[in-house]
């Protein structure tokens, strides 16, 4: 199916980025450009979900690559905003919240930031997740879980990209306000969570089913979140510690107290995320997902630049030998350049 699904995602891609070069701004053009060119592996990545039913798969992959890149892009404006105002952030992400809504709400995302003009790109990717997720004949069935998650990603997005001296205590509170289900968990690993995309993807591909039931999208919901989501995001953190260092950016692996605790909390996000995934129909799908996550982000090269590869032996030992051949195959693909 990737076979179908990669082409797919690339035409979708291509589209957008035609699309961005109708941006009259060029703050928001560069940084629209980027969001696509410099994190294009998210939506191909993302867009393996549509391999769940092969006859929706065209509806899934316009979604999936539609919301991501709505993401990426509302990543990109708040990381290099000139601005630090966090109900600027707030209004961006309305275009998640709106993209999720198959009521079709709309609001003025730029209403609060200093670059305007996007020729109606935001607006454009947010339709088309809605044209998208009324095909869904099931997501009525999911649409509040999906929601609930977009509105903690975007608390998440919000939080971490205000004031320096308010960001930890403003995630700290909010773990305090909304993570009372999840009280064996740190405030970080919580958000670390509540980051990930992955389960409103599977989601997503649960609703594109006509028969969907509620205990199914709860099974669902609870198997990715919080440690499918949070294994994903967690070892993206992991790689990037220099990066974020050197950029004076917020970076969640760095709060564990000590490497220990740090080995041993990842393994077991790694166990978990696999036991859950075991617990699902298809499970050799969503197993797939996880074993795949720790080979995709430790084969990169920045995890031997920073030392790091005793802790991802162990981690891809705790996810078996399926994850190792995904690094393998995933540090062949790095070495050329794919």
């Amino acid at each position: 199916m990737a076979r179908e699904v990669l082409p797919a995602v690339a035409a979708e891609l291509d589209r957008w980025e035609r699309r961005i070069e109708r941006i009259p701004n060029p703050e928001l053009q560069r940084q629209a450009r980027a969001s696509i060119t410099t994190k294009r592996f998210h939506c191909e990545g993302g867009s393996v979900f549509a391999a769940l039913l092969p006859e929706r798969a065209p509806t899934i992959v316009r979604l999936i690559v539609a919301l991501q890149t709505i993401s990426d892009y509302l990543d990109n404006l708040c990381d290099r905003s000139v601005s630090l105002d966090e109900a600027d952030f707030r209004q961006l992400h309305l275009a998640m919240l709106d993209a999720v809504d198959d009521r079709g709400p709309s609001h003025d995302y730029y209403r609060l930031h200093p670059n305007r003009d996007d020729g109606g790109y935001l607006h454009a990717l947010v339709g088309e997740c809605q044209a998208c997720v009324a095909q869904l004949p099931s997501y009525p069935v999911v649409r509040e879980r999906v929601q609930r998650l977009v509105g903690l990603y975007t608390d998440l997005q919000v939080y971490k990209h205000g004031p320096l001296d308010r960001r930890e205590p403003a995630l700290t509170a909010w773990f305090h306000d909304r993570g009372a289900p999840w009280r064996d968990l740190y405030w970080w690993e919580f958000a670390a969570a509540c980051g990930s995309t992955l389960a409103m993807f599977a989601l997503f591909a649960a609703a594109a089913r006509p028969d969907l039931t509620p205990a199914e999208a709860e099974r669902l919901e609870r198997a990715y979140f919080p440690w499918i989501c949070g294994l994903h995001i967690l070892l993206d953190y992991l790689i990037d510690q220099a990066e974020d260092a050197a950029g004076g950016d917020l970076n969640l692996v760095c709060y564990y107290p000590c490497s220990d605790e740090r080995r041993r909390r990842l393994v077991r996000f790694v166990q978990q995320a696999r036991a859950r995934a075991r617990e699902l129909p298809e499970r050799e799908f969503h197993e797939a997902i996880v074993q795949g996550l720790p080979g995709l982000y430790l084969s990169d090269g920045k995890v031997r630049a920073q030392g790091l590869y005793p802790l991802a032996l162990r981690l891809l030992w705790a996810g078996g030998p399926a994850s190792f051949g995904y690094f393998l195959w995933c540090r062949l693909r790095r070495r050329g350049g794919a």
